[in-house]
C-alpha cells in the first residue's frame, strides 16, 4: 500500500504545485487523472524520490519514502513522461547497462533478465536495433522494460500513451494491465479512456488538490440521471453557459454538442444520456474551477 498524507510542494518561484494531497493506493492499477498543470508530475516525482516535497509524508509499506529514498528506489520502477536514450545504442545493450545500474551484477542473471524483459514487451525481434530509431510506442514499451528491472513492487508511469497511435496504445495498455495484477501501478494521465479501460480505482487531481477519489464504476453511477445533452449552434454557447451547468463541449458536424449537469430535465431540447467517466472528470474539473 502506498500512502500519501497531506503532501505540499511549493516551488522556489512561489508556485504551490501540491496543496495537501492525501491518497491511499492499493495493489493493482490506480489512475491519477488531471489536466496539464494539475500537479500530477510533481506528485509522481515526489513519490519517485526525484524531489523532496515541502511538507507531508509518503510511505510505501514499511518504507518512509522521504526519509529512506534509497530503500524505495530498490523496489521502484519509473517511466517518466519523457526519457532520453543514447544514440546508436541497441535495445539489448541499453537494457543491459540499465540492469547493471540497478544492481544486477551477475552476468548470467543479467542476460536472462534482459532477454525475459525484451520478450515480455514484445521487442525481442528488434533487440539489436538502436532505441533512438524506435517508434513512439516501441520506445514506451522499452521504457516499461527498464522500469521492470529488479521486479519492482511500485511502478509509476507518467503520461505513457500521449502521442501513441491507437494500435500501439492498445498494446501498451494491455502490457500495463498484465503488470498491474501483482504490484502497485500508478497511471498518471490526462487521457480519460486510459483510466476507464484499466483502473479499478482512481483519483482526479486539479489545482494541486485531490478533487475526487473512488472506483470509476461507482463514480459514473453517481451521475446517472443527471447528465443531459443538446446540440446547439456555436453562437448560442455562451448563453447556455450562463443558464446551465455546462460540463463539456465538443464540435460535431459544424455544430456544438454540450453536456450539462442537472438534477431534473432542463427542457428546451435536452436529452438524458448515460454519464461516462469523461462526464465524471469534466464535471469535477468544472466544480474545482468554480471553487477556485
Amino acid at each position: 500500500m502506498l500512502t500519501v498524507t497531506n503532501l505540499v510542494h511549493v516551488y522556489g518561484n512561489g508556485t504551490r504545485a501540491l496543496d495537501g494531497v492525501s491518497l491511499e493506493v492499493p495493489k493493482g492499477m490506480f489512475g491519477l487523472l488531471g489536466p496539464n498543470g494539475a500537479g500530477k508530475s510533481t506528485l509522481m516525482r515526489s513519490i519517485a524520490t526525484l524531489q523532496t516535497p515541502t511538507s507531508g509524508s509518503i510511505r510505501f509499506g514499511d518504507i518512509d519514502v522521504i526519509a529512506q529514498p534509497d530503500q524505495l528506489r530498490r523496489t521502484l520502477g519509473y517511466l517518466p513522461q519523457d526519457f532520453g536514450v543514447y544514440p546508436r545504442v541497441s535495445a539489448w545493450e541499453l537494457l543491459d547497462h540499465m540492469a547493471i545500474l540497478k544492481g544486477v551484477a551477475n552476468g548470467k542473471a543479467r542476460k536472462e533478465t534482459v532477454a525475459s524483459l525484451l520478450n515480455q514487451v514484445n521487442l525481442w525481434a528488434v533487440r539489436n536495433k538502436a532505441v533512438a530509431g524506435f517508434s513512439g510506442g516501441m520506445r514506451q514499451r522499452f521504457g516499461i522494460a527498464q522500469a521492470l528491472i529488479g521486479q519492482p513492487q511500485l511502478i509509476i508511469v507518467d503520461e505513457p500513451t500521449a502521442g501513441l497511435d491507437p494500435e500501439e496504445r492498445n498494446r501498451f495498455l494491455n502490457l500495463l494491465a498484465e503488470i498491474g495484477e501483482n504490484v502497485v501501478v500508478i497511471l498518471s494521465t490526462h487521457i480519460v479512456e486510459d483510466v476507464a479501460d484499466l483502473c479499478p480505482k482512481m483519483a482526479v487531481l486539479a489545482g494541486g488538490r485531490i478533487q475526487l477519489e473512488g472506483a470509476p464504476a461507482e463514480l459514473m453511477q453517481a451521475l446517472q440521471g443527471r447528465v443531459w445533452k443538446k446540440t446547439i449552434d456555436k453562437a448560442a454557447l455562451e448563453d447556455h453557459r450562463a443558464r446551465y451547468q455546462v460540463i463539456s463541449t465538443r464540435l460535431f458536424a459544424g455544430r456544438t454538442v454540450i453536456h450539462v449537469l442537472a438534477d431534473a430535465d432542463p427542457g428546451e431540447g435536452f436529452e438524458l444520456v448515460d454519464g461516462g467517466l469523461e462526464d465524471v472528470y469534466f464535471s469535477t474539473l468544472a466544480a474545482s474551477r468554480r471553487a477556485a
